[in-house]
């Protein structure tokens, strides 16, 4: 979809998680569901490929049933990669207009379609692996051969050297939760700035109303 997103009614914001194949998007966006379980939502993504393909739990459609969800604008966020059909559906803008946090397992080459859609809303998550430890992960899942594992790598130094305005940066080349303990952070930062400005709405009402 090329709209951009059309409410801003609430504060929420959207999580954009990038990373590199291997980094561990999924485990990373999984523990951090499990810290804020009661104030993000994590989507799921609709991809052409089969259910059972790779660990993330997504959506399987057929190149027949993606384009048609597309044509009829369900796709908040879509795109092709790897020989695949990726979608984020529009599901994300309800729960966004109802002022709930998300987050998404989006595409770094796809981060400025998302922002234009978004804008100020969508916050990058970029999770950063050391090289050594990264292709130690590719060869052990065993899912390329040893060239393409080298040219992953080669795309995941180049993009480590673009770094973007305003992410939060997750180095996940050890322990799951040292790994997201920067997001940790963040968010209690954000849950306690929200209750504090809810606290001044308030206040700054019931003066009016004595007033």
């Amino acid at each position: 979809m090329e709209s951009s997103y059309p409410h801003a009614r609430s504060n929420a914001c959207l999580f954009y998680v990038i990373g590199a194949s291997g980094s561990g998007k999924d485990s990373v966006m999984n523990r951090i569901r499990e810290h804020w379980p009661k104030h993000i939502m994590i989507a799921h993504r609709y991809i052409t490929r089969s259910a059972d393909a790779g660990s993330e739990n997504h959506v399987a459609l057929s190149s027949h049933e993606f384009l048609q969800r597309k044509d009829n604008q369900f796709f908040a966020l879509d795109w092709h990669a790897n020989g695949h059909y990726y979608g984020i559906g529009c599901e994300v803008d309800v729960w966004l207009d109802k002022g709930v946090d998300v987050m998404i397992n989006g595409s770094r080459a796809h981060l400025e379609q998302a922002k234009k859609r978004y804008g100020c809303t969508l916050i990058p998550v970029v999770i950063s692996v050391e090289s050594s430890i990264l292709k130690e992960r590719l060869i052990s899942r065993g899912r390329e051969s040893l060239e393409e594992v080298e040219q992953r790598l080669i795309r995941s130094n180049q993009l480590n050297l673009q770094p973007i305005k305003g992410a939060i940066q997750l180095d996940n080349s050890g322990y799951l939760n040292e790994a997201i303990e920067p997001f940790n952070q963040y968010y209690q930062q954000r849950l306690l700035s929200i209750q504090s400005c809810t606290v001044d709405k308030n206040s700054s009402q019931l003066m009016d109303e004595k007033g």
